[in-house]
């Protein structure tokens, strides 16, 4: 009995680190999803838009906060990896390296995509990424001669994740599917529980 009441509760820790681990996966899901989303959006919006300014304000602050959760996430997973394999190596196998391999990719370009949009708007002029209208000290000198090569690097790295994050989506797609059904079944229950409601 002492045994295993020293055991539990590094066991509960290492769950709560994974869960932790897994809540920032979803957020930044979400927040590279606004991202790619609303980026496909702005890049067709005519300059003389008015809210143009603003969306791409919009659109900065959501990849700075991604680089925020990345760092914690990065943190989170070492402590997850720490308490997982100093026990017990991993068995190196063909699988474990093709998925270790994988989520490599997806974490350099989690980084990668939005710096380079940092490195293509300070190109463009000093100052100009804010974080929900706080200034963001410049990474990069302003220089009119990069800002192609920004554009470009930019764009290709987004796309690029995007089909390393449709990969994944693959290799996961019992947990894509468990998670469907886990909402269409909310969604029709919802929809369901709101016609009666209007029914009466």
């Amino acid at each position: 009995m002492a045994d295993s009441a020293q055991v539990a509760p590094p066991k509960r820790r290492l769950n709560n680190a994974f869960q932790n681990l897994m809540s920032l996966h979803w957020w930044m899901a979400l927040a590279y999803l606004v991202l790619f989303v609303g980026g496909t959006f702005m890049a067709q919006l005519p300059r003389e838009v008015s809210f143009r300014s603003g969306f791409y304000d919009f659109h900065k602050s959501i990849g700075i906060l991604t680089i925020g959760l990345l760092l914690g996430r990065v943190l989170l997973l070492f402590r997850v990896w720490w308490r997982k394999y100093s026990r017990r190596l991993p068995k190196l196998s063909a699988h474990w390296w093709r998925v270790f391999l994988l989520h490599s990719s997806l974490y350099v370009f989690m980084i990668v995509v939005p710096v380079t949009g940092v490195f293509l708007s300070n190109s463009v002029r000093p100052n100009n990424v804010k974080f929900f209208g706080i200034v963001v000290p410049d990474l990069f000198p302003q220089n009119a001669e990069m800002v192609d090569l920004g554009r470009g690097l930019h764009f290709w790295f987004s796309y690029s994740f995007l089909v390393f994050v449709i990969a994944h989506a693959i290799d996961q797609w019992k947990v894509v599917r468990a998670l469907w059904r886990r909402w269409t079944g909310f969604w029709n229950k919802s929809s369901s529980s709101n016609s009666k409601t209007a029914l009466k």
